[in-house]
């Protein structure tokens, strides 16, 4: 019996080295990128922290110049019946165009899932379009229409119309519905439809495969859009401008009328309410998102911000 001999001692191989070579311009590439983000961080954050900090100003005009903290402009803004009459104004518009922008926006969502390709293709495009499109070119538009309406109507029927709440919620709807379509149909495309097939199998009916499996999985976005809608609608100023009637100013407006007059302490005031009241409607919804998805048992797929990054 022969054995083979081993050497005691392999041949080393060389390996091909692993350390990266040094970049000089790594470093400076990295902390101007740094920089400049933080840079841009400031220019967008800055101004509004400067208004809601002069909204604070303790002074009887100039807004200009702080002379320390008080909140007795908020006590004025909130006494005045102008800007308490232009806030319910900017509710009376807000909440009915984004009841209907959803309603339209999830049922067109839905409706556009079960058509054929190039159907689709063509309704995609008109969507993309309302939202690319300038406001001011939405804003007038939607003017000519309702001005040639109106005089078509009193022509044949001799009842005039007029701007007003319904102009400005139907303009608004008309842009929201939009958003909400994309926001629901980035939804519809990540959902598994083996759940709703498995329904039909189990001999549900469609409203109840609608309401039990459909309508949950779709709650994030169209929370989402509710809430975008209310906000682009409560914020609006270009297309409420271009249909709004008598005594149907809304708050930017109010806001832009002062401006124009110069910025006062009031003028801030207003505009730190806006804003609390907006990040509040964010916060409340994202709140109302986590809960549910705890209630449902899923984790960190289901926030506002997850659901707009769909789009």
């Amino acid at each position: 019996m022969s054995a083979t001999a081993v050497p005691a001692t392999l041949p080393r191989v060389a390996r091909p080295s692993t350390r990266r070579r040094a970049d000089p311009f790594g470093s400076l590439i990295e902390v101007w990128f740094r920089v400049h983000t933080g840079a841009v961080y400031v220019f967008l954050y800055l101004p509004i922290l400067v208004v809601v900090l002069f909204a604070f100003n303790d002074t009887q005009g100039v807004a200009a110049r702080f002379e320390g903290f008080s909140i007795r402009w908020f006590e004025i803004a909130l006494d005045d019946p102008v800007v308490m009459k232009s806030l319910t104004n900017s509710f009376i518009v807000a909440i009915p165009n984004a009841i209907l922008a959803t309603a339209f926006g999830t049922m067109a969502a839905l409706g556009l899932q079960r058509v054929g390709k190039r159907v689709r293709l063509g309704f995609d495009a008109l969507t993309y379009m309302s939202v690319i499109v300038p406001e001011i070119v939405i804003a007038l538009a939607t003017l000519v229409l309702f001005a040639t309406s109106f005089d078509a109507i009193e022509t044949l029927t001799g009842i005039k119309l007029k701007f007003g709440y319904p102009t400005i919620i139907a303009a608004h709807v008309l842009f929201n519905t939009s958003l909400v379509l994309l926001l629901v149909r980035a939804r519809l495309s990540g959902m598994d439809r083996t759940l709703a097939e498995a329904s039909e199998d189990l001999f549900a009916t469609p409203w109840r495969t609608f309401r039990q499996i459909t309508f949950p999985l779709l709650l994030p976005a169209i929370v989402a859009g509710f809430l975008l809608s209310f906000t682009f609608s409560f914020d609006d100023y270009v297309i409420t401008t271009f249909v709004s009637g008598p005594g149907s100013s809304t708050l930017p407006l109010f806001i832009f009328g002062q401006v124009r007059r110069g910025v006062t302490p009031e003028t801030n005031a207003v505009a730190a309410m806006i804003l609390g009241f907006t990040l509040a409607m964010l916060l409340i919804g994202q709140a109302v998102l986590t809960w549910q998805a705890r209630r449902a048992g899923r984790r960190g797929d289901t926030g506002m911000a997850a659901v707009v990054a769909e789009t």
